[in-house]
């Protein structure tokens, strides 16, 4: 910077001279000119030739002085903008939360193809977001401005209430294509971000946080618990083969395509046996399924571990709890 400001007064100073220069040269062919008009012999050819090719050159200084001062100011324009680059502004109020570089590393301008340092995070700690991840199946139900429970790992006893404010219109990772062309199975997410309603003053970035997002509400609705969902295929009758007369033929049995698994519980009967019952449910909650159609209120269906449930098979016997044991006394 002081090096161009310095070029620049430098250059100004030449162009001065060149200036004075070049009016004494205007003012020695004025005076000749006239001393030849009046006395042409005193002044011959030669002279006033002299006189004008001076001025001439003079001239030529002083419009090269001026075009170096021009020089000068576009260089010391480039530098004041290089030196404005080195300052960066904050676009936003906040607290530094990560420091990236140290003084007197090199950072480096980011490119088109290619990203440039982070230097440092600046984040605004009095509004807080948990940026989930959503499943594809979950996304269309979600909805700006819903109410979400978060729960943050830092604090285990604490849930903490917030608002969804964004939704992403394109998945975290899609699914990749195959050697085949086709979309290979994997997971796909979309990121949702809530604002969390009153953050504590000591909360930080970066923690782990898992949260429920609450689509839709139902209140004094049959609901089921989600251990007593399970999936069983459908039985199917078996027909009596009918006799054919006449001639002899060969029949072709083609493959009958295996039936799609039903949802639905095990109903206990009166003899402590159980049936399974295909039941349509709703909306789903941390603990609970809404029961759409298939049960009655006041029926006895059975819960337990996946692998209990999974098992179970229709006339099976089962035991009561002693929580079912101490209501039915």
């Amino acid at each position: 910077m002081q090096r161009a400001e310095a070029a620049l007064s430098s250059t100004q100073a030449n162009a001065a001279q060149a200036r004075a220069n070049r009016d004494q040269a205007q003012r020695t062919l004025n005076r000749t000119r006239r001393i030849r008009e009046q006395s042409p012999e005193l002044i011959s050819d030669e002279e006033l030739e002299a006189a004008e090719t001076n001025f001439d050159v003079q001239q030529a200084l002083f419009e090269a002085a001026e075009h170096s001062v021009a020089q000068a100011r576009a260089n010391l324009r480039e530098a004041r903008d290089l030196l404005a680059k080195t300052v960066i502004q904050a676009p936003m109020s906040g607290r530094v939360t990560r420091l990236n570089v140290e003084q007197g590393e090199t950072a480096i301008v980011g490119t088109m193809n290619n990203p440039g340092t982070v230097l440092l995070t600046v984040a605004d700690l009095a509004e807080m977001e948990a940026v989930v991840e959503v499943d594809e199946t979950d996304i269309p139900m979600i909805e700006l401005g819903d109410s979400a429970d978060v729960e943050i790992d830092a604090y285990p006893d604490t849930v903490f209430t917030g608002r969804v404010t964004e939704i992403a219109h394109s998945s975290i990772q899609g699914g990749t294509l195959g050697l085949s062309g086709t979309t290979s199975d994997q997971a796909v997410d979309f990121e949702v971000v809530i604002r969390l309603s009153n953050p504590p003053e000591n909360l930080r970035t970066d923690l782990s946080a898992t949260a429920d997002v609450v689509a839709e509400m139902r209140d004094s609705v049959l609901s089921i618990p989600i251990i007593a969902l399970t999936l069983r295929t459908p039985k199917q009758e078996e027909e009596e083969p009918s006799a054919d007369t006449g001639s002899e033929s060969i029949e072709l049995l083609e493959e009958e395509e295996e039936p799609e698994e039903l949802e639905g519980v095990f109903v206990v009967n009166e003899d402590n046996t159980v049936s399974f019952r295909p039941v349509k449910v709703g909306v789903a909650g941390r603990e609970h399924f809404e029961v759409l159609e298939g049960l009655e209120e006041g029926e006895v269906i059975v819960a337990g571990s996946y692998q209990a449930i999974r098992q179970l098979e229709d006339g099976n016997h089962v035991k009561p709890t002693r929580e079912e044991r101490s209501e039915s006394d």
